[in-house]
């Protein structure tokens, strides 16, 4: 098996007009794993992946998908690979069925139609025109679409947008399963814990750039081990509370009542942020000791929610 990158980009620009949507950005990808896209709106995320798979032109930069330039080599690529759009890409028209079994005989050794519509639950539907699906069932059939070929990489637009909480799980174990058979997986996401869940690497763009990437866990710790929660009446004197506390700690309070430390969190911490409550007549309710989540760092980083 080659261990040479799936995706390998190398000073990428894209712009539409006077904006840079893309700004000089360098990615690469490991095969045989899942790799989460996030970044909020406007971010370059979605301008990055289009270009990687072919429906974009770089204005500056390198694009290499299994080592072929996704234009130049188009016709050697698009058979290697899967791409999910997050809409469009099939026939209004086009019964579910009718439209993947289309799909399966564009490929050499597709996988089994039946099984796939059975997986992903599109049995009940299979007769029913595109146009005529709900926003779930139409997302169920862009991922068999995109997955029927058998191919060597992936690229999924929000693939679990509008799913039900069971076919979501649904999507997530097929998710697994394609890398464990070696499939390679690029997904863009709004949902946290699925990049959580599912991803082995998280790549996080703003302003036309890679601002972090790495493993959850290894971007969720970031330096500080453990969060700190509690909640308490509101408007504590957290520079007293500091005061107490080892000089690179950080005590904010989120919302009126509840408040997070942030450092190393450690038993000798967590003793003396309760002694520092019981000394000011602070009775602090709900404490807990968790680490931060992706979605902590991804604010962090860019000070903006991520949202469709």
């Amino acid at each position: 098996m080659s261990h040479e990158p799936v995706v390998q980009v190398t000073g990428l620009v894209k712009r539409y007009g006077s904006k840079t949507a893309v700004d000089g950005l360098d990615l690469t990808v490991a095969p045989r794993t899942v790799t989460a896209v996030l970044g909020p709106n406007g971010a370059g995320k979605t301008t990055t992946v289009e270009t990687c798979e072919g429906y974009r032109k770089p204005d500056a930069g390198t694009v290499r998908v299994l080592g072929l330039d996704p234009i130049a080599d188009a016709a050697k690529l698009r058979p290697r690979i899967g791409v999910m759009l997050q809409s469009g890409g099939v026939y209004s028209g086009a019964r579910a069925d009718e439209m993947l079994r289309h799909m399966a005989k564009l490929h050499a050794h597709p996988l089994d139609v039946d099984v796939l519509i059975e997986r992903l639950g599109l049995g009940s539907c299979g007769r029913t025109t595109y146009r005529r699906l709900s926003g779930g069932q139409q997302q169920r059939l862009a991922l068999a679409m995109a997955v029927v070929g058998r191919p060597e990489l992936v690229f999924l637009d929000e693939p679990t947008a509008g799913l039900d909480p069971h076919a979501r799980r649904s999507t997530w174990d097929l998710v697994r399963e394609l890398r464990e058979s070696g499939v390679s997986v690029i997904l863009t996401t709004h949902f946290m814990d699925e990049a959580e869940q599912l991803a082995d690497d998280v790549v996080i763009v703003d302003a036309g750039r890679i601002i972090a990437q790495g493993a959850p866990a290894e971007l969720s710790r970031g330096g500080a081990e453990n969060t700190l929660r509690f909640t308490g009446r509101p408007g504590l004197d957290l520079a007293s509370l500091l005061k107490a506390l080892p000089t690179d700690t950080l005590a904010e309070e989120l919302v009126p009542g509840t408040y997070r430390i942030s450092g190393k969190i450690d038993p000798h911490l967590l003793a003396t942020v309760t002694s520092w409550c019981a000394q000011h007549g602070v009775m602090p309710d709900g404490i807990s000791v968790e680490r931060r989540t992706l979605e902590d760092v991804f604010l962090e980083l860019t000070g903006k929610d991520l949202r469709p």
